[in-house]
């Protein structure tokens, strides 16, 4: 243990990380920078709190905890995008064909 350790502040295990303006900021910004975006809401799970994952017309992505199913439907209003569950309608293909193909890239 480092002298500065024990004044880190740091979770206690089993303590989920909930949304911060942080999160929020990073979702509007990659939203504005793109066009075509959707909202994909994914449920809490006993690991993670709400998450959305944003997708572009290219299938670009980001991911992001959010203030639970009403906080992500309240935020897809204000950026004026279509918000889906994640969890009856899947992903889009472009999603995971962007994945792919970064994964091909040196």
């Amino acid at each position: 243990m480092g002298l500065l350790d024990r004044f880190r502040r740091k979770p206690k295990p089993g303590v989920l990380r909930t949304a911060s303006s942080n999160d929020t900021g990073h979702l509007e910004e990659w939203a504005a920078a793109r066009h075509g975006v959707e909202a994909f809401v994914e449920p809490k799970t006993t690991v993670t709190e709400t998450t959305v994952v944003l997708v572009a017309h290219d299938g670009e992505w980001t991911r992001r905890r959010i203030d639970g199913t009403d906080g992500a439907k309240k935020f897809a209003r204000k950026l004026g995008m279509p918000i889906y569950d994640a969890g009856i309608v899947g992903y889009p293909q472009r999603m995971r064909d962007y994945t792919a193909r970064q994964k091909k890239r040196p």
